[in-house]
């Protein structure tokens, strides 16, 4: 019962709400289609007014246009007149026809100075009334001055016009008056109706319209309104008197039940009225204001049958969203779990990466220290502590290469790395790397394989990156040599495979006979620190990062790397790289093997920035035993200091760290050749910095150092660029 009294309640509830809703929107429609009727009867009025208006400009400038050329024929027929006159000598009344004739006038008035007619020729016809304007201080003053003249359309008292021109004469003597006479039926016939502009405006339709001419009214589509006054019409009196053009207004005739809309706009000479009834203007209010009825009932029709619809539906949706509910929970629930799981495996990998770093930095550090303490405890033994020298060279550029690997893969991984857009020769760059990769082949008991004519390459001048190149190949190399067998091989193809757009794509494929790698591991492949054997670490001396950096160079060129392998059949690298091709086309020398001679720089005095202690010391001694004298500067403003304070050519070159106190290299270089001294942007800076990567080295070179240097040293590098800079 109770259930059913509430539903009863809501009942009457909506249908009050429905109820007040629909008077409220028929309200609005009321005064929406008011206001609607209203502006469209204004524009349509405001749009015939304005016609009406410009077609009454266009009559009033067309009549301008006519009486203007009238007085100026006129005016000429005076002007020739007093003419004839001076040339004749003669003022007789055949001399006079014969000027009216000649100038198609009505007559000719010769005057004196005083105004008097003292000749006159017309030809017949009433006589028109232009005394009072004879007699006028306009035409009198012609008389004074012949370049003066006067002209003037005289309206006549029956609807015709004279018009009238006067010229003094030559001799002082007189004045001349030459006028025609338009009579009232010619003007009737010239002159447009202002009726016609009404033509075609039906009053029970379109509305009354009232052309007045001052307070007359001189045209009207009703025509029990024409030549009335207007202040006679209490229709206009009212629109007049709310002095608002071209807007609507709202008016009612006194003891009667009529109303109107009308407006009001004016010209130059006219003033145009339009007004109609207020039936006529809110015509389709009501029509709107049923079809509106019409169409809210039929909406509540389809709003009540879309809710019994959706009441029947209801239960069945409620479940649906729950299940969806559940199935995004339980989805939610799932990625949580897979975020968690990839969170644990985050921080396990970070965990491993330490602990694997943490052995591979210990143990050739570990040998380092060994080796040194065998050799402390040995020193009468040189045969031992050269070889325990010669593993310490091996363990420190193992450490080195770990280093290198390490910070090299994070720079990729943060977008570090950018790729150099230069020159570079093919058959240059892979004889280099064949050349250091055969030196290991020999070394492991690898033969290796290629075509040592280098005419697969078809440009040998193109775009690229060459530092990174080189890496690539270098990496995928020493992994053939170093996972390889003794006696086996490492066999190389390569050849250009199309050449589209100026660019050329090479492809290369790589195979060794070495252990190979299982299916499994080859979708790792590419992951850092990914190796297939634990103790890869310690039998190859591997880190795991090489082949993540080749992906990463390679996928930065724009190309590809593919892997095959068999597990204990060996493997095969394909990686296909494009270049863009220079203007360049001459062919590439391959230079001829040579014994390069040392270098000599002995007798060069050379300014060291070096903060580290230990460095500074080490640079000293070996450069001292070249032949080379060193001032030591302990950050980059000492050196400045240092360099600006000696005279032009104490130093032939200087040796700047980057990283230093105080003053950096890179600023300390920048600051010396900004110097005002001769020496100053000429003197050789070379980097000796462990900062050693391609994006490192520009960065000394856009500094304005001259070259660079990595560490740690290596002396045939050092005396060699030191030479090539300052023995110039």
């Amino acid at each position: 019962m109770k259930i059913k009294e509430v539903t009863e309640g809501r009942s009457r509830h909506k249908l009050a709400v429905e109820l007040l809703f629909g008077i409220l929107m028929l309200g609005c429609v009321f005064m929406i289609a008011t206001n609607e009727d209203m502006r469209s009867t204004e524009t349509r009025l405001s749009g015939i007014v304005s016609y009406i208006n410009e077609q009454c400009n266009g009559y009033n400038r067309m009549n301008l246009a006519s009486e203007t050329k009238s007085l100026m024929r006129v005016m000429e027929g005076a002007r020739q007149t007093e003419e004839n006159l001076f040339r004749t000598g003669a003022e007789d009344e055949e001399i006079l026809k014969q000027c009216v004739q000649n100038g198609y006038l009505t007559g000719i008035l010769l005057l004196d100075p005083e105004g008097q007619v003292e000749a006159r020729y017309d030809t017949g016809g009433t006589e028109p009334d232009m005394e009072e304007y004879l007699q006028s201080p306009a035409v009198l003053g012609t008389a004074l001055c012949r370049e003066k003249s006067y002209a003037v359309r005289i309206p006549q008292t029956d609807d015709s016009y004279v018009d009238l021109a006067a010229a003094g004469k030559r001799d002082g003597t007189g004045i001349v008056v030459a006028y025609y006479h338009t009579p009232e039926e010619y003007v009737e016939a010239f002159n447009l109706s202002l009726n016609s502009f009404l033509n075609g405006y039906n009053m029970d339709y379109d509305g009354t319209f009232v052309i007045c001419s001052g307070n007359r009214i001189v045209a009207a589509n009703d025509p029990f309104l024409v030549d009335k006054n207007a202040d006679e019409v209490e229709i206009l009196n009212y629109i007049k008197g709310q002095r608002i053009s071209g807007k609507l207004v709202h008016t009612k005739i006194e003891d009667s039940l009529s109303r109107y809309f009308g407006l009001m706009d004016h010209g130059r000479d006219y003033y145009i009225y339009a007004y109609t009834t207020e039936s006529r203007v809110f015509g389709s209010t009501i029509q709107n204001m049923i079809i509106s009825l019409v169409i809210y009932v039929a909406i509540l029709i389809v709003i009540h049958t879309v809710h019994w619809r959706t009441t029947q539906s209801y239960r069945e949706e409620q479940m649906q969203l729950q299940q969806e509910y559940t199935e995004q929970l339980q989805s939610k629930n799932e990625k949580l779990q897979e975020a968690v799981g990839e969170a644990d495996r985050a921080n396990a990998a970070k965990t491993n990466f330490l602990a694997r770093m943490s052995h591979d930095i210990r143990t050739p550090l570990n040998g380092i220290i060994g080796l040194l303490e065998i050799n402390e405890a040995h020193p009468e033994d040189r045969e031992l502590i050269c070889a325990n020298q010669k593993k310490m060279v091996v363990a420190a550029h193992h450490l080195l290469s770990l280093l290198n690997d390490i910070l090299q893969m994070s720079k990729l991984e943060s977008g570090e790395i950018q790729l150099a857009h230069e020159v570079m020769n093919l058959k240059e760059l892979s004889q280099d790397v064949l050349t250091i990769v055969e030196q290991r082949a020999v070394e492991a008991g690898v033969t290796l394989e290629y075509d040592r004519t280098f005419d697969w390459v078809a440009h040998a001048k193109v775009y690229g990156s060459p530092l990174h190149v080189r890496q690539i190949f270098l990496n995928i190399y020493g992994n053939c040599i170093k996972y390889n067998k003794m006696g086996g091989s490492v066999t190389t193809s390569c050849e250009c495979v199309g050449e589209k757009n100026q660019v050329a794509t090479y492809r290369w494929v790589i195979a060794d006979t070495g252990v190979g790698m299982t299916r499994e591991f080859l979708e790792h492949i590419f992951d850092p620190f990914s190796q297939e054997h634990t103790d890869a670490r310690s039998v190859y001396h591997g880190t795991g990062l090489g082949m993540a950096i080749v992906k990463s160079l390679v996928d930065q060129m724009g190309g590809t790397i593919e892997v095959t392998s068999v597990e204990g059949g060996g493997s095969t690298f394909t990686i296909t790289l494009p270049f863009s091709i220079t203007a360049e086309t001459g062919e590439a020398e391959i230079p001829a093997d040579g014994v390069e001679e040392p270098a000599d720089i002995r007798g060069l005095h050379i300014l060291l920035a070096e903060d580290n202690e230990l460095n500074a010391e080490i640079a000293q001694v070996l450069l001292g035993d070249a032949g080379v004298t060193i001032t030591v500067a302990r950050d980059g403003q000492e050196a400045v200091d240092i360099f600006s304070s000696r005279p032009q050519g104490t130093f032939d070159g200087i040796l700047m760290d980057i990283m230093m106190p105080v003053m950096d290299g890179l600023t300390a270089t920048e600051t010396i050749r900004a110097l005002e001294r001769p020496d100053a942007g000429t003197i050789p800076i070379i980097a000796m910095t462990a900062n050693a990567f391609g994006e490192d080295v520009r960065k000394c070179l856009d500094a304005g150092m001259n070259d660079h240097l990595a560490k740690p040293l290596q002396m045939e590098k050092v005396t060699a660029v030191i030479a090539a800079h300052c023995r110039k």
